[in-house]
């Protein structure tokens, strides 16, 4: 809160804070008459001016389009390093999520499900909810066993036998899910860990999805890179097998 200030220290700090969002043009004009991005930058200054030691925004950017909301995600980051404050960020935007947090808490009707860096959160989801609400995932049903310094053996419904990381917490059971992101598998006209037929390609310009229908009636998708001289190697219909490294499964707590 700046009333009661002087006016030479509040003047001060509005040029300071202008300046710390790339703003100092802005200085002589009412808010009516700059742009959405413009607004959003200058409630933030407004936000920022009396040093709170935690500011809290809740769904900051969800009204700005696509180039807009990502070139403030790369903002906001930029000023909570410069200013060190604290930063609570609400959003449901999961690559928003992942690419702006220091630590994420998923939450569910109230509850946090799991707390972590991006990379534990994306990489050793514990529950379904979370593996499922941050980014795309593959869930498969396998019988655990030989569990040991939190690894296990998954025994898929192919008869493949794969190794798994375990998250903390699971209980020892017959049946459990396993998560497999699309990006850590591979797909190949030869023999995998599970087989299919090619059901549906979805090209998305840096990479293409490819939408596997497996012989134990799973769905299966997996994630591939483009490259500029040659397409994605399937057509809708191939018979392939899925290739699953030593690193890329992760058995679900629930």
């Amino acid at each position: 809160e700046m009333l009661g200030k002087p006016r030479a220290e509040i003047k001060a700090r509005v040029a300071e804070m202008l300046k710390l969002v790339k703003r100092e043009a802005l200085a002589g004009r009412r808010t009516s008459q700059i742009s959405g991005g413009q607004q959003q930058r200058v409630a933030l200054a407004r936000a920022l001016a009396p040093q709170p030691k935690v500011l809290l925004l809740d769904e900051p950017l969800s009204a700005l389009d696509y180039k807009l909301r990502k070139e403030m995600q790369i903002e906001l980051k930029r000023l909570q390093h410069e200013t060190g404050i604290t930063f609570i960020f609400v959003t449901h935007d999961q690559e928003e999520a992942l690419t702006m947090s220091d630590r994420i808490a998923v939450m569910s009707s109230g509850k946090i499900l799991q707390v972590g860096s991006p990379w534990d959160i994306y990489d050793k989801p514990a529950e379904r909810f979370v593996a499922d609400f941050i980014g795309e995932t593959n869930f498969l049903t396998a019988a655990i066993s030989e569990m040991a310094n939190g690894k296990a053996r998954a025994t898929l419904k192919s008869g493949a036998t794969i190794e798994a990381t375990v998250a903390q917490g699971f209980q020892p059971k017959p049946n459990a899910t396993v998560v497999v992101r699309p990006e850590h598998a591979k797909l190949t006209k030869g023999k995998g860990e599970l087989s299919g037929r090619v059901d549906n390609i979805v090209y998305f310009g840096t990479d293409t999805h490819i939408h596997v229908h497996l012989d134990s009636g799973e769905l299966f998708t997996v994630r591939q890179q483009n490259t500029r001289s040659a397409g994605c190697g399937f057509e809708k219909g191939d018979a392939v097998g899925i290739l699953i490294g030593s690193d890329a499964a992760q058995v679900l707590k629930d």
